[in-house]
Formats: structure tokens, sequence, C-alpha cells
């Protein structure tokens, strides 16, 4: 389907920085460049927005989300309600094969490489994918449906954010904080647990702060 192609296509060429933060998507200009009809770019366009990939603007379009618009730390505030508290329940609940699950989970997120020359500066299509499933098994163990469908949306809408966080703090220890992570979880401590998760996701919203914002905070 032409326009599965193309969505996929625009979301890859998005999340590798080809499209800055905050510039517009031209329909004709994608139409021409893919070679497709205004109607096939836009719907892929359409679903990107469902996505949080870009925004529709009144009149003038479509363009990337802005680096500095509210949302992401909106959705970081919503990420670290939920998930510590999906974390505890995971502890409490999950069994030895979600214990197993976690294992392989964190096995496969330290073997891949964060990036990929082949994709540019950005987190890799592979990396990205071994975060998410270490994430998602992490909480799947809370055996709750409607969460887990709440933390599929979430970590959708704030794929884009999180590749321009890795950019931003360039410096960020991924590896041991996931490493916490894993370890505080196969030790059944719900509430060290929960504390490492709250705190590797604000790390991830401060990097997406405006610098006025960040220095406020820290002279507070």
């Amino acid at each position: 389907m032409l326009s599965e192609q193309v969505h996929t296509r625009l979301r890859d060429a998005i999340m590798r920085g080809e499209h800055a933060p905050g510039a517009p998507l031209k329909p004709q200009e994608l139409a021409k460049a893919h070679g497709v009809s205004l109607v096939v770019v836009r719907e892929a366009l359409v679903r990107l927005v469902g996505e949080g990939l870009a925004d529709r603007l009144p009149n003038r379009g479509f363009a990337v989300p802005e680096f500095s618009d509210r949302r992401w730390q909106e959705l970081a505030q919503a990420r670290c309600v939920v998930e510590p508290a999906m974390l505890r329940l995971a502890v409490a609940n999950g069994d030895l094969d979600w214990e197993a699950r976690v294992r392989a989970a964190h096995h496969r997120l330290e073997r891949t490489p964060v990036l990929d020359p082949a994709e540019g500066d950005y987190m890799s299509s592979a990396w990205s994918e071994a975060h998410r499933q270490f994430h998602r098994t992490l909480l799947d163990g809370c055996g709750n449906a409607p969460l887990l469908d709440t933390f599929d949306r979430l970590w959708t809408a704030t794929e884009l954010a999180r590749r321009w966080s890795g950019r931003a703090n360039p410096d960020r220890d991924h590896v041991a904080e996931h490493r916490e992570l894993e370890e505080a979880v196969l030790a059944r401590d719900a509430e060290r647990a929960a504390t490492c998760l709250h705190r590797h996701l604000s790390s991830t919203a401060e990097a997406l702060e405006p610098a006025d914002v960040t220095a406020r905070r820290k002279e507070a």
C-alpha cells in the first residue's frame, strides 16, 4: 500500500533528523519527492500526526513538532505518574517467566549498538526497538491490559522526543540507568525500582527543557 510505504519513509526521515524540529512538511514537495499523489502523502501525514511525529497547523499545513513544545514535558509527567505505579505492580505480580524475559530484554538492549552510521546521528532503529522492548517487558509483569495500552500510546507519542533527548544530552549513561533498573526489579525491590524509573524518565524530560527553564530549576 502506497500510503504505508510513504508513511514509513517519512517516519524514518523524521527520526533520522532529516526534517528539523519545526520544519514544514509540504505535501506538494513530498508527493513529488516520493513520486506519489497528494492524497497518498496526506494520508501518511495524518497518520504521523496521530503518532505525535507531525503537527497539523491551522492554515499552515503540516510540520515537525517544535523541540521546545510543552507537550514533551506533559507527556513525560504522565509517564512519571503512570509507569512507576505499573512497575510496583509488576514487581509484586511478575512470575519467574517475567523475570527471565526482563533479563533477556536487558541483555538484548546492552548488546545492541546505540548508533548506526547509516541512520545518522540519532539513536538507531534497532536500539530504539530494543529500548522499547526492555521498558515494555519491565511493565508487562503488572498484568493490567488497560495500563499496558496506556504505556504503548505514551511510548509512541514520545519516541521523537526520546531521540532528541539523546542528542541534547550525549553524555548521559543509559547503560548504567538500565542496568540499575534491571537489578532493582530482579531484586524485587519495588520502591527502589520505581524511584530509578522516575529518575530515568525525568532525565529525558529535562534534556528537552528550554535552557532558561533548566537554569531556573538549578538555581532553586
